[in-house]
């Protein structure tokens, strides 16, 4: 029986792959497991037209991360700290302020993990802090810490 498969399969073959295996294999494991499907000229057309609805929304998707990126770096967020003795920072902004504040003066909603910060920002002054938005999109958003 031929198959397509769904999943990786270990010594069978890769996802989308059609492999030729034993009918009871087919009818004991790989269907009831939904790791493949059996390759039929329905299932195959299914397949292609899911793949085709994939990758549509994946191109958009980056689209949409690019126009993002633009608006990002054309905008900065401001936050304050307080100052200790000397005019030095007393604290430090973490990635979830800076993500709230994107929220609430930007009005973007992006996700505190997606910022590439190292460490929190102890200095006052302007800093670039890149956003992972896709995985070939990375913004670059200015935050300008201030004393309170």
């Amino acid at each position: 029986m031929e198959v397509v498969l769904l999943e990786d399969v270990k010594a069978l073959g890769k996802k989308g792959q059609i492999v030729n295996v034993n009918d009871g294999y087919a009818r004991n494991y790989i269907l009831p497991k939904k790791l493949g499907i059996e390759a039929t000229a329905k299932n195959l057309n299914d397949l292609k037209l899911q793949k085709a609805n994939e990758a549509r929304q994946a191109a958009e998707q980056l689209a949409a991360a690019k126009e993002l990126a633009d608006k990002l770096a054309e905008s900065w967020v401001t936050l304050s700290i307080r100052a200790g003795e000397g005019g030095r920072a007393f604290g430090s902004v973490s990635g979830k302020e800076i993500s709230s504040a994107i929220q609430s003066q930007l009005g973007y909603d992006i996700d505190k993990k997606k910022l590439i910060l190292p460490e929190p920002l102890k200095t006052f002054g302007s800093h670039e802090v890149p956003i992972k938005l896709h995985k070939d999109v990375t913004a670059k958003l200015i935050v300008k810490v201030v004393e309170s």
